[in-house]
């Protein structure tokens, strides 16, 4: 046994925190020790110390209170140095409660006005750095006290949301309070006069980084007598007189870098800088459309000093810095910081191009100006890939915020450019991303969380994230108590979830009940994170084990709550996507009953179908037809007011997308098996809940419903939806509802026989239309005169509707078609053939639970019959023979498994 003393150095960043030395016990294990319980409580003081520097905040604090030893542990100074307040709410009276830790506290960074009015109850009067974002509604009274209460001020950034309500005043108030500042970097502000700069370089001696970001006035000759500054950037500020700076600012003598990108700058400024100031060493002219042009690059010299534009290669410029080149330019980031340079200006200059090049690239991206595929390709994707691997928090969120942004064609349908995501996977972007998101920082995570998100978009990148171990890291982050991290995780699974490989894997990785617990934890307030859940669940459920595992973690209950209760469209419309799909498994599992079940969820949806947003009347819709194939959902849905809202979803989507139009159609075809539903889909305008037609009059059908459906059978461009309109239409008039026509006085009666007629003879001619639009009297000709597979084939390829073999039937349903066989009207017969065509066709989804019914109901001999009938149109016979062929093929299947 040895004993000895060591003194333990925590690294945080850049800093090297010095932790209390205590005695450790170096003991040999012995074989029969190593089996022993261990005790935490028996660690060494500094153990745990270092331990609790790895955590998060939230995690510190549950560990600290344990025991009271750890306690006190928690509270040690230099575990209180460094502050990230973002992802917590903070007011006053948390800050307070906060206050005794803090005395020492050196960095804080905070995001938001409510934040920024707690940060003096803290009285960390040793702060240093002061970092905020989400500023606009920070006033110049609350920045002011802010910085008057922290006089020893070295570093002050807010940004990069612009800081509206700031001015000139509390510039002035900057100056004044905080005389030991070195860096000060503000984003947005309006202007920013000439008194506030040269108060700044009056009273900042030490002032040696300024940034003004995105402003739209900054006095450019006050700007030229702060003589300290050696980092410069007005990035993003309109108004800039070039002139005024080509003659002033060169004067500057300890510039050492300078940015100007984002701005309209020309080459002759840039020129005059770069060959007039002595002390320039990097001008950074990134995004500037002006100085881009192409018949003004030629004009820019750089006279031996580094000008980083689009048109220059980055790489090789910056490589150009060290006296050594560095073998691969791409390296030249990893490179010098590897290296034991001790060279000062240079590290500073370096540090300095990492936060600028972070910013830029970050700001383009979110602009998305056309013509930088090149760019983003060849140089972009790999800057930001380097910067990722900063030692600067700030700027590793950054470039994984560009990382995430820059993919990004278009928000509202979540294209992504693929050659740029494919890009950054060839690089190695996909491991250094999924390093990140395994980050202890907060920040890091939902940042890296959300690059990855956007990213598996692109299918080949998502089966890159797999492979990597990326849906354990999502899985594991979907579980985060911060809400922007478990938001930013659930994205990613949700786009991992597009992919059928990946829906096991995510379910395997506990990802499907970390989404359910997420949409109860978050059920109110966070409808971000509410819709990423939904509508990963949602994508997950359309797989038939996966959905079994939604309802048994509690999904159904969790989706109806959503569809209930939460008033923001995109949480509706993914809430009812995933019911819709949970209820189309109803020959494999029961979660069609249960989601008919659930307390409130029919009526949920039925009032969602009369929302003004399309997306979610559609999976609303979708949903209820799914539903409707139950008997008892079937009844229900009507109950609660189902039969009306689809008759006007139906009335009112003639010119909505062809999607609507399916789900709408198809929802009032589920509606029509039942006879009492196939009346109140008639009735104009709707008809009141089944419960008062069972208790009133039978009434009959009158025109009011049907030219709805008669107008998708006849003008939908979507094939599935007039399939859907004509089936609904042939329910109606099958002959089963001619007994409620005679119920009433004569005189009634013979008015509601006249209105049938006219309503049934318009839609058995828009009926025939339609399925005669799949007819070839050639090739009808040819199979009915040939016994060969080809010709049936032949008319099978013309005849198929592909989305409808999606569709599943109950054996209900399957029994009415096979009645409608014998329909004495031709045009029934035809489309009860054409149906069961679609249903059993080899290779759809629900074919051999088709099969498997309509062997069961003896349809065979029905359609023999069908197939022969002298006086039967010839598209009913085709059809037929066709069915039988099918029917025997799913026979033989069926045997061989």
């Amino acid at each position: 046994m040895s004993r000895r003393v060591r003194r333990k150095v925590a690294r945080r960043g850049k800093e090297k925190v010095v932790l209390p030395s205590y005695p450790e016990v170096e003991d040999e294990v012995i074989g029969s020790e190593k089996n022993e319980v261990v005790d935490w409580t028996s660690l060494p003081d500094d153990t745990v110390i270092q331990l609790m520097s790895c955590l998060n905040y939230r995690d510190r604090a549950s560990l600290s209170s344990t025991c009271r030893t750890w306690r006190a542990l928690g509270a040690s100074p230099c575990l209180w140095s460094s502050l990230d307040l973002r992802a917590h709410k903070c007011d006053i009276a948390m800050a307070a409660s906060l206050a005794s830790r803090c005395m020492n506290l050196q960095k804080l960074r905070f995001r938001g006005a409510e934040s920024a009015d707690s940060i003096i109850h803290l009285q960390a009067r040793n702060l240093r750095e002061l970092s905020g974002d989400y500023c606009r509604k920070i006033t110049d009274a609350t920045l002011s006290v802010i910085v008057a209460r922290h006089e020893a001020l070295e570093s002050l950034q807010l940004g990069p949301d612009f800081c509206e309500r700031i001015t000139s005043d509390a510039v002035k108030a900057i100056a004044l309070c905080c005389p030991k500042l070195k860096k000060l970097r503000l984003s947005g502000i309006r202007d920013i006069c000439g008194d506030a700069i040269n108060a700044l370089a009056k009273l900042c001696p030490n002032l040696t980084d300024i940034g003004f970001l995105d402003c739209l006035n900054v006095d450019e000759v006050a700007l030229g007598n702060v003589l300290s500054v050696r980092f410069l950037s007005v990035a993003g500020t309109s108004n800039m007189k070039w002139g005024v700076v080509s003659q002033v600012w060169h004067k500057l003598p300890k510039l050492v870098g300078l940015d100007v990108s984002r701005t309209d700058v020309g080459p002759i400024t840039i020129s005059r800088l770069l060959t007039s100031s002595k002390s320039l060493k990097v001008l950074c002219a990134l995004n500037c459309p002006v100085l881009e042009e192409e018949n003004n690059i030629s004009a820019v010299k750089s006279k031996g000093k580094l000008l980083l534009a689009l048109f220059t290669d980055i790489f090789k410029a910056l490589a150009s810095l060290f006296a050594e080149t560095t073998k691969n330019e791409k390296n030249v980031f990893l490179d010098w910081r590897n290296s034991k340079n001790k060279d000062k200006n240079l590290n500073e200059i370096m540090t300095w191009l990492e936060w600028i090049l972070s910013h830029i690239l970050l700001r383009t991206a979110e602009s998305n100006p056309q013509g930088l595929d090149d760019f983003w390709l060849k140089q972009g994707a790999g800057l930001l890939l380097s910067l990722m691997q900063s030692t600067q928090e700030d700027v590793q969120e950054r470039a994984a915020t560009g990382l995430a942004t820059f993919v990004v064609i278009n928000d509202e349908n979540a294209s992504i450019d693929c050659g740029r995501a494919e890009a950054v996977m060839k690089d190695g972007g996909i491991r250094l991303l999924l390093d990140l998101a395994k980050s202890w920082r907060e920040g890091l995570q939902s940042e890296a969380a959300k690059a990855i998100a956007n990213l598996s978009v692109n299918a080949k990148v998502a089966k890159a994230v797999a492979e990597e171990g990326g849906i354990n890291i999502l899985a594991v982050l979907a579980r985060s108590m911060n809400r922007l991290v478990a938001e930013e995780a659930a994205g990613g699974l949700w786009n991992l979830s597009v992919g059928e490989e990946h829906k096991g894997a995510i379910a395997d990785a506990g990802g499907v009940k970390a989404l359910v617990d997420l949409i109860f934890k978050w059920s109110s307030g966070g409808d971000g994170v509410l819709e990423r859940a939904a509508g990963a669940l949602a994508n997950l459920a359309a797989d038939d084990k996966c959905s079994m595992e939604v309802a048994l973690a509690g999904g159904v209950h969790a989706l109806v709550m959503l569809a209930r209760s939460c008033k923001f469209e995109g949480v509706q419309e993914q809430a009812a996507r995933a019911l819709a799909n949970l209820a189309a498994h109803g020959d494999s599992n029961s979660n069609n009953s249960a989601v008919g079940q659930e307390a409130g969820a029919l009526e949920a949806l039925v009032q969602l179908t009369r929302s003004p947003h399309e997306g979610v009347r559609q999976e609303a819709a979708g949903a209820l037809w799914n539903l409707s194939f139950d008997d008892r959902n079937r009844e229900a849905i009507a109950a609660a007011g189902g039969v009306e809202a689809l008759v006007v979803l139906a009335q009112s989507c003639s010119n909505a997308s062809p999607g609507l139009q399916e789900r709408a159609a198809g929802a009032l075809w589920g509606l029509s098996v039942s006879e009492a539903n196939c009346i109140a889909i008639g009735r104009e305008g709707g008809v009141a809940p089944l419960i008062a037609l069972a208790r009133s009059e039978a009434e009959v059908m009158e025109e009011g419903g049907v030219p709805a459906l008669v107008h998708l059978c006849s003008s939908s461009g979507s094939k599935m939806a007039r399939f859907m309109a004509a089936l609904a239409l042939a329910y109606m008039f099958d002959g089963r509802m001619d007994e409620f026509a005679l119920i009433g006085t004569s005189t009634e009666s013979t008015s509601k026989c006249v209105s049938l007629d006219g309503a049934r003879r318009m839609a058995l001619k828009h009926i025939e239309a339609f399925v005669l639009t799949f007819s070839d009297p050639q090739a009808f000709a040819t199979a009915a005169a040939s016994s060969a597979p080809a010709a049936l084939t032949q008319v099978t390829e013309r005849a198929r509707i592909q989305e409808a073999g999606h569709l599943r039937c109950s054996g209900a349903e399957i029994g009415r078609f096979i009645t409608m066989l014998r329909n004495p009207s031709s045009v029934l017969k035809s489309c009860a053939a054409f149906a069961l065509l679609q249903f059993t066709i080899p290779g759809g989804r629900h074919a051999m639970h088709h099969a498997s019914l309509m062997q069961g109901a003896g349809a065979a001999r029905v359609l023999r019959a069908a197939a022969a009938a002298a006086a039967a149109p010839i598209e009913a016979k085709i059809f037929a023979r066709i069915v039988l062929r099918n029917l025997e093929h799913h026979h033989h299947v069926e045997l061989s498994i």
